[in-house]
């Protein structure tokens, strides 16, 4: 894993999918020993002194060396897990309606539905929970249908389903002042703005 942004176009656009990738795997599920072994080693100077990205990655990649596995799960745990309400909603409807399940979700499969994807029956989670939405962005930067997986459908999906809420979803999270996950907010912040700017760039 080397998440840092590169200087080619290529690499650039390798390390966006595998960013998108790595905060799926973190928001989705306490992340795998092998994950977070990857994360403590990974190197953390970019390519060029002061890159938007790379205190906010350092951050994270030393809280990730200074808990234990068991400390992370038990954050993850905290904020997502329990009976009842978790301490920190996921999923994009509660955000832009206060419910789950409601109009921006059937927007959600209007729209993947057009991109040709579709929810596998046997995951538990809905479309809207940020982890598939970022795996849905990781297939339009790096899938193989070109029609599909493009800039303009990448800054579509990004425009519609999760730049209205990914902020107050990490301000959720920075609120909780739990280690790894206010530095995996604030490193989720700096990505979002950073892709935020580069759409912008295309208008």
């Amino acid at each position: 894993m080397n998440p840092m942004p590169q200087s080619s176009a290529l690499d650039e656009e390798t390390a966006r999918a595998e960013l998108y990738g790595l905060l799926a795997a973190l928001f989705y599920a306490p992340p795998a020993p092998e994950l977070l072994a990857q994360l403590r080693v990974a190197p953390t100077e970019a390519p060029s002194a002061g890159a938007y990205l790379e205190e906010p990655w350092r951050a994270l990649v030393g809280a990730a060396r200074a808990a234990d596995d068991a400390a992370i799960q038990d954050e993850f745990d905290a904020l997502f897990g329990g009976v009842g309400k978790p301490a920190v909603s996921v999923y994009g409807s509660e955000y832009l309606s206060g419910f789950l399940n409601e109009k921006p979700l059937a927007a959600l499969r209007e729209d993947l539905a057009r991109l040709g994807l579709a929810r596998d029956a046997a995951m538990p989670e809905t479309e809207d929970h940020f982890a598939c939405l970022c795996e849905v962005m990781r297939y339009l930067i790096a899938g193989d249908e070109v029609e599909v997986c493009n800039l303009t459908q990448q800054q579509a999906f990004f425009a519609r389903h999760l730049q209205p809420w990914t902020e107050r979803l990490c301000d959720a999270l920075a609120a909780q002042a739990l280690p790894f996950y206010a530095a995996l907010a604030g490193f989720t912040r700096a990505f979002m703005a950073v892709e935020a700017q580069g759409f912008d760039l295309l208008d």
